[in-house]
Order: C-alpha cells, then structure tokens, then sequence
C-alpha cells in the first residue's frame, strides 16, 4: 500500500542574505487510532489564520484546532478504514468518539451524534483520492461514488465520507478557512 512521503520541508522566504532554505526536514506524525484499527490521521501543516510571511512559519504539532480559521489553511492525510471495522461487535463508538474529540480538536466537535460522521465546517476543503473507491455521502442520504484520482471540493457543505469497500482508503485533505 503506498504511504505519504513522510518528510516535511519548510522554506523561509526572507533569510540572511535573502536566501530560501530548508528549515527541517523530519518524519511527519501519523496518529494511529486505537478504538479504529486502520484509522490513520497525518496533520501535515497547519496555519491557524492568514499566514504573516514576514515571520518564520512553524508547525509543532497538533494544535487547538485542525479546522483553520477564516484565511488559514491545513494539510491532512488521512487513511479510512473498511466500513467492515465498524459494524464489527467490537468496534466502540463511544471509544470512538472520545478519541476523535482528543485528536482531532476543532474537527471531532462538528461530528452529529445521530448521524455519525456527518459534519459540516466553515472550511472550503479540496479532497483527493489516492488509493481506493469512498462514498461522499451529503444531505438526504445522497452518495458519490468516489475513486483513485477523483478529487471533491466543498464549500462548507454537511458531509460524511463511508467506505464502502474491503479496502482502506488514503485521501489528502487541504482545508482553507472561510467565514461562515
């Protein structure tokens, strides 16, 4: 199964002498959930609001939220398990959710109780599909099927995405804040 490329690079624009160099280059954090085996989650970057390029850009892990604010931006990489791991006797969706509300803040809190994985964000994300076939499933039960290549932008819209299949799914996430 191919993986993301698990190094980071970030160049500063303005350095002594007016240079562009690479500031780390390190192995990225994947987050393997524990009550979701196959769950994987990699926050890449993220910009709370509007980046200030006169300043050094950092990322040092997860921060208060993975959702950004109007004018900032993040990078997830996310991996989806078969649907199968959830309709499993031991799968614990209050487990679940616990989790998902812990690791990703900002995020877990928009999920709807009654209608798991349904969520709706003040973000206008661009969704990739890089390995497998998903559902994007939006109001009323409404589903697209999804699959290598297919790439979904959304405008704020009230979603989840399912799969459906036997096989995981690795997608690439970037959110852009918006107002609401």
């Amino acid at each position: 199964m191919p993986r993301l490329n698990q190094t980071i690079a970030a160049l500063l624009p303005r350095t002594r002498g007016g240079k562009s160099v690479v500031r780390s280059d390190d192995e990225v954090e994947t987050y393997e959930f524990k009550s979701v085996p196959g769950y994987r989650h990699t926050l890449v970057w993220v910009n709370p609001s509007i980046p200030d390029l006169s300043r050094e850009q950092r990322f040092d892990g997860y921060p208060d939220s993975v959702v950004p604010g109007p004018g900032g931006t993040s990078l997830h990489y996310v991996t989806f398990p078969s649907g199968a791991v959830f309709s499993s006797p031991s799968f614990d969706g209050e487990a679940a959710r616990r989790e998902s509300l812990d690791r990703l803040r900002g995020l877990a809190d928009h999920f709807e109780k009654d209608d798991p994985g349904m969520h709706k964000t003040n973000t206008v994300d661009y969704a990739v599909v890089f390995e497998g076939e998903i559902w994007l499933e939006l109001d009323d039960g409404k589903t697209i099927h999804l699959k290598k290549g297919d790439v979904v932008v959304q405008n704020g819209t009230r979603h989840a995405w399912r799969n459906k299949g036997t096989e995981p799914v690795m997608m690439l996430f970037f959110l852009n804040g918006a107002k609401e």
